[in-house]
């Protein structure tokens, strides 16, 4: 009898337990923490995620995160790539008319070129991406230094452009001079801007080959032009002060007496009667990496090799009529896209055999797209009542500022962020 009981009663509350079972449940599912319920994301899966509690004054969305400087790969060269078009977020560094360092054969838009569509693209390498370009930044890396452009006209092409983009980081553009007034012309082939605020120097010094040039006296006793091109330039000695180098020479070797090279080239003070432009061309670069080699310490100096910038002259050269007039957009074909000079396999050849580590800024290749980039019958301002431009002689093979050699200062930036360069707090 007293079995029969308990077996009645433990069925009674088992019953009791089932029918309030859904009553529990629902009392529960108001204390249970949030962060700790189950929320199903798929019909194969659930996930434990937090369900915040609503705030009255929520905080604004953390902005996207900064695009990688570059993608970690080997495979990465910042030099292989294509020009895109992007009317939205490309926009130069400095407006055109606004730099004060831009003198007058680059200036294109102030001379009356009426187009702005060359000012629209940016490089966009291969398989990685550049660091977005930060003139602060590139000061605050410069602090307490010396940076130093040496070379020909297109290095002052690129040193004018590197005056203007980093100007525009300097709230007080005061607090940037020449140290000794001097206007930017062509004449003056050396040049010193002060960053007061960041105790650094842009500097340019105009060597138009890099090796000595000199003159000699022949049988009729007139002064002719020679170039020694075992012997480095007289102004070698001011290289060594700096503390990053940018090195070019090219344009140069292509002109009269260099090209015919007719008494002009000399070696251990023999002058030869004829010598073939490309070997002469070959020996100054092997003087040149020498002279790096036994002087520069890669410890404390960064040095830049910029390769040859593209000219692109249409029914001729500079000095017989070519022209580049009306070209509004980069060549996307043609044989030029692929075009790689002999004088840039022997810099690459030459860097390759040297102990120091020289950063070749190999930027033949962008160039070679940018048929829409130079001066061409820009290079001179109208005078008054002027309609128009003379076009017998064009310069189609400097840039127009703004334009494309602030992309090589873009690229002299990512290799200064990619190697790490001194970066303080400002």
């Amino acid at each position: 009898m007293a079995m029969a009981s308990f077996v009645s009663l433990r069925s009674s509350l088992s019953l009791l337990f089932l029918l309030s079972l859904p009553l529990v449940l629902l009392f529960s599912s108001h204390y249970i923490p949030s962060d700790l319920y189950p929320v199903r994301t798929s019909s194969h899966s659930s996930v434990n995620v937090s369900i915040p509690v609503s705030d009255p004054h929520p905080s604004p969305p953390p902005p996207p995160p900064s695009p990688s400087p570059f993608i970690p790969s080997k495979k990465c060269n910042i030099y292989e790539g294509r020009w895109v078009r992007d009317e939205t977020n490309r926009t130069p560094h400095y407006a055109p008319k606004s730099c004060p360092y831009v003198d007058e054969a680059f200036a294109c838009m102030a001379n009356g070129r009426p187009d702005d569509d060359f000012l629209k693209w940016r490089w966009e390498p291969s398989g990685c991406l550049l660091p977005r370009f930060n003139a602060t930044d590139f000061l605050v890396r410069l602090r307490g230094k010396k940076l130093m452009l040496v070379g020909d006209s297109m290095n002052r092409n690129q040193f004018e452009s590197l005056l203007c983009v980093l100007r525009e980081a300097l709230p007080d553009k005061s607090r940037m001079y020449e140290t000794r007034g001097y206007r930017i012309t062509k004449g003056r082939g050396y040049f010193i801007f002060k960053f007061k605020d960041y105790d650094c120097t842009v500097e340019f010094i105009r060597s138009h080959f890099l090796v000595k040039e000199g003159t000699r006296t022949n049988r009729l006793g007139n002064s002719n032009p020679t170039l020694s091109i075992d012997r480095i330039d007289k102004s070698a000695k001011r290289w060594k002060k700096a503390d990053i180098l940018v090195f070019n020479t090219g344009h140069w070797w292509t002109h009269g007496k260099t090209a015919r090279g007719k008494n002009y080239y000399q070696e251990g003070g023999v002058l030869y009667p004829t010598f073939d432009a490309v070997e002469a061309y070959r020996g100054a670069i092997r003087t040149w990496g020498k002279w790096i080699d036994r002087n520069i310490n890669p410890s404390k100096t960064t040095v830049f090799y910029r390769g040859y910038s593209t000219a692109h002259f249409r029914g001729g050269d500079w000095d017989s009529g070519g022209s580049c007039n009306g070209e509004q957009s980069p060549a996307l074909s043609g044989p030029i896209i692929n075009n790689y000079p002999i004088k840039m396999r022997i810099v690459e050849e030459v860097i390759n055999q040297m102990r120091f580590p020289v950063v070749l800024l190999n930027i033949t290749k962008l160039t070679n797209y940018r048929k829409d980039g130079h001066p061409s019958i820009y290079g001179k301002i109208r005078k008054n009542g002027q309609k128009k431009v003379s076009k017998r002689k064009q310069d189609c093979s400097h840039w127009c500022l703004p334009g494309v050699p602030d992309t090589w200062n873009e690229l002299i930036y990512a290799t200064l962020v990619l190697q790490g360069h001194n970066r303080e707090v400002a």
